[in-house]
């Protein structure tokens, strides 16, 4: 009879929840949002000549769409890798905490700059609302796929006045876009992050080296910028919109 072969060793993470691989796509993510918030800015200013449509012009529309599916998609996947960890609930509040206080920030900054189209459910508040749900759902495994697929759909099949104003439209399923200057609702929102928990559920038990591998010395940046998601968000507005400002009272 031959002998079993051994199981082969899993390779480890650089860290217990972190990925550097998973970093660097985040940190792509923060610069492609600075850039774009940046060029919002420079046309808000009126730098530009003509202006921009940032609301409808799909040049703009299609680029933060995408920008938020790949947030979203990396903090589904990280969920994945802290559950991995066995990271517990403790740790996932202290967290959660952190990106609610951002978010209240948020919609108190936009109040002054926007009075007519402050956020009052943009990227960190859906975020934080998300997170919960997504950890909850976790054990579903394969069965988030489809869950995903079905959130996904929910707001394209049913819409109805009552989710129309701020105190509803969270939930997704409005029968207009509102007059503000973010909006991240849950539908269809939570599908993306459970497809980005399922793919780091699906990485780690079958393809662990795509995220365990090493990372190209010239992606170390963007895993560094990956590590601080939360600080740059909040402070890279204010920066960008204070040096703006600088600029135009010298232009």
């Amino acid at each position: 009879m031959p002998p079993i072969a051994a199981p082969m060793p899993r390779r480890p993470l650089p860290s217990a929840e972190r990925s550097d691989r998973l970093d660097a796509l985040r940190g792509a993510a923060i610069v492609w949002m600075v850039g774009f918030h940046f060029c919002f800015d420079l046309n808000h200013f009126g730098w530009f000549a003509p202006p921009f449509d940032f609301y409808r012009d799909p040049l703009w529309t299609v680029q933060r769409t995408l920008i938020v599916t790949l947030f979203l998609l990396c903090a589904g996947a990280s969920q994945a890798l802290a559950l991995q960890a066995g990271l517990g609930w403790p740790r996932f509040w202290r967290r959660w905490w952190r990106v609610a206080g951002c978010a209240l920030l948020v919609s108190l900054g936009s109040l002054w700059m926007f009075p007519r189209s402050w956020i009052s459910f943009g990227v960190l508040h859906g975020m934080a609302l998300m997170l919960i749900p997504a950890r909850l759902a976790a054990p579903l495994r394969a069965g988030l796929w489809p869950l995903g697929a079905v959130l996904l759909a929910l707001p394209f099949w049913v819409q109805h006045p009552f989710f129309d104003t701020r105190l509803t439209n969270w939930v997704g399923l409005v029968t207009r876009k509102p007059v503000t200057e973010d909006f991240v609702p849950l539908l269809p929102w939570l599908g993306v992050m459970l497809w980005g928990l399922a793919l780091g559920q699906w990485l780690l038990e079958q393809r662990r080296g795509w995220l365990a591998g090493p990372l190209p010395a010239a992606l170390g940046p963007l895993a560094a910028l990956g590590r601080w998601p939360l600080t740059i968000y909040m402070l890279h507005q204010p920066l960008l919109i204070g040096a703006l400002m600088v600029a135009q009272a010298l232009r």
